[in-house]
């Protein structure tokens, strides 16, 4: 039997997700979320929420219980990987209070996850759905679920990762391009530097074909967290919950900066992700049904964007649907792409040279941006 039939669904309670759902809450329109996920569990590792992210958070009303257990550092340090010289120092804290209004902050993102997640009524999520088939009728958009569930909407936002079954049902999307490089992650207590105290509260340090990124997650500094990219093309699982080898990571950092070498050496355990890249999609929409984040626009890391444009998409996805109304949603999803996709192909293509921040840089193009301000076309 299908199910009841909501206005607007959207496809995944992941942070783009969430935060699209948040956003329509503020102007009085309700969604139902699809996802695939049996419940609901503090997973991930760190995450940056750059200015720009953190105008999104405070419009949604959850940027105050954030900022009460982020860490926000007071500069962004880039160094060489091995004299330890500085290539960068940007001022964040109070300069970046100063400069954009909004902090920087670093945090797990379980916790982002959860906060965004009590945004939303818990009744209004439905777990366990795994889409299976969509398609467009003169009725709405038709979603049929794994587990044999059927939904009917008046419009559908996909906001299901970097394998969205959504774009995959609809598009024709380049098939994904391997770099040839994997990242390891994770996160775990301070603590177990057994008191080593390392130079730089956030820091990336650039070697020559590889780098490293240390910061702490919590304003506690009681749990720290470091990301890598290098060389491994043997490896090709685009998977965050893949286990890596401790052991080779060290070893693949063994001539970095003692500070490097500390924190790898108290790590107990890591993830890692084959980086694959993406071409940009031609087009996000088709009819009522549009994509968002990283269905549409995936980067490789190296900004630290990924998030933060699923955040400013949710935040402009909804302007564009209250400005012109719901009577016309395929109007409003197309003026979304068009307000959107520049700025996501200009952040993809700096991502991919990976030169970000690594020298003097001034980053207004992207932390100023403000998704509830900015001119829609």
């Amino acid at each position: 039997m299908p199910n009841a039939i909501p206005d607007i669904v959207i496809i995944g309670a992941g942070i783009g997700g969430l935060a699209a759902s948040a956003c329509l809450r503020k102007f009085g329109i309700e969604s139902v979320i699809y996802e695939q996920a049996h419940a609901f569990a503090r997973i991930g590792s760190g995450i940056q929420m750059s200015p720009n992210a953190v105008r999104v958070l405070d419009g949604i009303g959850i940027g105050d219980r954030l900022r009460g257990t982020a860490f926000e550092p007071p500069h962004w340090r880039n160094r060489d990987w091995d004299t330890g010289d500085m290539s960068n120092e940007h001022p964040l804290g109070p300069d970046a209070m100063k400069r954009y209004g909004v902090p920087y902050l670093l945090m797990h993102r379980g916790d982002l996850h959860a906060a965004l997640h009590q945004a939303v009524p818990d009744e209004t999520i439905l777990y366990d759905h795994k889409l299976s088939n969509i398609h467009q009728t003169d009725d709405g958009v038709s979603l049929t679920f794994e587990n044999g569930n059927i939904a009917l909407a008046d419009a559908v936002i996909a906001s299901d990762g970097v394998h969205s079954p959504v774009r995959d049902n609809l598009f024709v999307a380049a098939p994904p391009k391997f770099s040839g490089r994997l990242a390891y992650r994770t996160t775990f207590p301070t603590s177990l530097l057994n008191g080593y105290e390392i130079a730089d509260d956030s820091v990336k340090w650039w070697g020559p074909d590889r780098h490293i990124v240390i910061y702490y997650v919590t304003r506690a500094r009681d749990e720290i967290y470091f990301t890598t990219s290098q060389p491994e093309p043997d490896f090709q699982v685009e998977s965050w919950s893949e286990t890596g080898d401790v052991g080779e990571l060290r070893k693949a950092f063994a001539g970095f900066h003692p500070d490097v070498r500390a924190v790898l050496e108290a790590c107990p355990a890591v993830n890692k992700w084959a980086i694959f890249e993406r071409e940009p999609l031609p087009r996000w929409v088709d009819g009522n049904i549009v994509l968002m984040g990283d269905a549409c626009h995936p980067m490789t890391p190296y900004m630290a964007q990924g998030a933060a444009n699923a955040l400013e998409d949710a935040a402009v996805l909804t302007r564009c649907l209250v400005d012109g109304g719901t009577e016309d949603i395929a109007s409003a999803f197309r003026r979304f792409e068009a307000a959107r996709k520049p700025r996501t192909s200009d952040i993809q293509a700096t991502s991919h040279r990976n030169e970000f921040m690594r020298k003097k840089t001034d980053p207004d193009w992207v932390y100023g941006y403000d998704a509830w301000t900015t001119p829609l076309p």
